[in-house]
């Protein structure tokens, strides 16, 4: 009875075991036992700042719409045959950011755009403006801002970000999350920073991730999640039991044409 009460008890443990989450599948582990100095730490101001290659929308308002119209120039149409007046698209003028870093905008030609967050370039074209009319606000939007995910995600490809920030966790959310093969301590973060390829690594399992210079995404980033080790194994005799197989049949093949061949010699 003693022996079976203990086979009972393993039983039991050994099936809650299986139950419970393997440690590289739960996210942030410890992070209930973080200090509040370590909480500080982990607080993160951040903001996008404009690239070379963006490309812009902005808007500039203000009481009278008729004097900023050389500020808002609007996109017009080719000509199509056998048209007679150049056609008006509803759509905002677009403003592609130089290798430089500048755009050039009307009446105020060439304006330094890269480096800036939205914020400031809008701020720095209303004090330019400010000479020609008085009283405006500038609206300045990046439309062309993406994150590209590959690898073990529900959903990978290329993902818009409308918003002035985002982070690894927020583009994760929008695909779907991780799949459950994902090597979830390994994920790469590849760059673009003035022209060159620049890699980091962040680990989604421990809190300090938080902290990483790659926990908040640019524009462009490209975010690779490999497969575990479990699933690269698979892989790896996936393939090696395709090749046997390949091999096997070619073998059954072979024989199957001399069996046919010694046939047609004997008769």
């Amino acid at each position: 009875m003693r022996i079976q009460c203990i086979s009972l008890v393993i039983f039991f443990a050994l099936l809650l075991g299986a139950c419970s989450a393997p440690k590289d599948v739960t996210y942030f582990q410890g992070v209930d036992d973080l200090s509040q100095e370590q909480l500080e730490q982990m607080s993160q101001s951040y903001s996008t700042k404009i690239s070379p290659d963006d490309l812009l929308t902005i808007t500039v308002t203000g009481w009278d719409p008729s004097v900023l119209t050389p500020f808002n120039p609007p996109v017009f149409s080719y000509i199509a045959e056998g048209e007679e007046k150049i056609q008006k698209s509803d759509q905002l003028q677009t403003y592609l950011v130089y290798k430089d870093g500048s755009i050039n905008f009307p009446i105020l030609g060439k304006v330094q755009a890269a480096g800036f967050s939205k914020q400031e370039l809008a701020e720095n074209l209303r004090v330019a403006i400010d000479k020609y009319v008085k009283g405006v606000n500038v609206n300045v939007q990046i439309v062309n801002f993406k994150v590209t995910l590959m690898g073990e995600v529900a959903r990978p490809g290329a993902v818009a970000i409308k918003n002035d920030r985002v982070s690894i966790l927020d583009v994760l959310g929008l695909v779907g999350d991780l799949t459950i093969n994902a090597n979830r301590k390994n994920i790469l973060v590849i760059r673009d920073k003035d022209g060159k390829k620049e890699f980091g690594r962040v680990d989604i399992t421990d809190p300090a991730i938080f902290t990483s210079p790659y926990f908040y995404l640019r524009q462009n980033d490209v975010v690779y999640v490999e497969p575990n080790e479990a699933k690269k194994k698979n892989a790896r005799y996936s393939q090696a039991q395709q090749y046997s197989i390949t091999v096997f049949t070619s073998i059954l093949s072979a024989i199957s044409v001399i069996t046919t061949v010694i046939l047609a010699i004997t008769k």
